[in-house]
């Protein structure tokens, strides 16, 4: 069961996000290029960073700003650059 999905833009950068029965997903777009931040539905674990939804986990991350930091990389932008829907500003332990 997917919940209803969060868009948000800022600049050239798209942030989505929204919950499977397992997960919790952020994803940012720019361009071509996507980074996708998960967590369990349950919201206790570690941040996993992906290249796309169901990609390979690339690093876990305790903080949501550090998760971020990854993301930015992955994105060739700045972490202050991601806007974060409301529903994913709890994210990170």
């Amino acid at each position: 069961m997917e919940t209803d999905e969060q868009t948000v833009t800022d600049g050239e950068v798209i942030a989505r996000y929204w919950e499977t029965e397992e997960e919790r997903l952020l994803e940012f777009t720019v361009g071509d290029r996507d980074a996708v931040v998960a967590q369990n539905v349950d919201g206790y674990a570690m941040l996993k960073v992906r290249p796309a939804v169901d990609g390979d986990e690339l690093e876990r991350y305790y903080g949501f700003d550090m998760a971020l930091d990854h993301a930015g990389e992955l994105l060739g932008c700045s972490p202050h650059e991601l806007p974060i829907p409301d529903d994913a500003a709890d994210m990170g332990m």
